[in-house]
């Protein structure tokens, strides 16, 4: 099992990223799949979730209305598109993968990936 996130970087505020999350050794429509961000000094913060069924949404407060999850069930990847960065959500961001992960419990996300840095300037 593998989480392989790309797409993290520097950017002004105000930009955007798409963060993506492939998936490998299972399949992600079996699972909730989430993104977390931990910045330095600061506890690991969920982001967004995706659930298994039906694939409803959940967001932070932080980032709702800017922030948005997706994923695609054929490339088996999971998605975060960011819009109107602020430099508070610089951090390294996290995608996970578990039956009952969500925002409020990480600790039920089985796997985790190695980490994108995203910074906001």
């Amino acid at each position: 099992v593998q989480l392989v996130e790309s797409g993290g970087g520097s950017v002004q505020a105000g930009g955007s990223l798409t963060l993506s999350c492939v998936a490998s050794g299972f399949a992600i429509s079996n699972y909730n799949m989430g993104w977390f961000r931990q910045a330095p000094g600061k506890e690991r913060e969920g982001v967004a979730t995706i659930g298994r069924v039906g694939g409803e949404t959940y967001y932070a407060d932080s980032v709702k209305g800017r922030f948005t999850i997706s994923q695609d069930n054929a490339k088996n990847t999971v998605y975060l598109h960011m819009n109107s960065l602020k430099p508070e959500d610089s951090a390294m961001y996290y995608c996970a993968a578990g039956p009952w992960c969500t925002l409020a419990r990480p600790g039920k996300c089985n796997h985790w990936g190695q980490g994108t840095q995203v910074t906001v300037s």
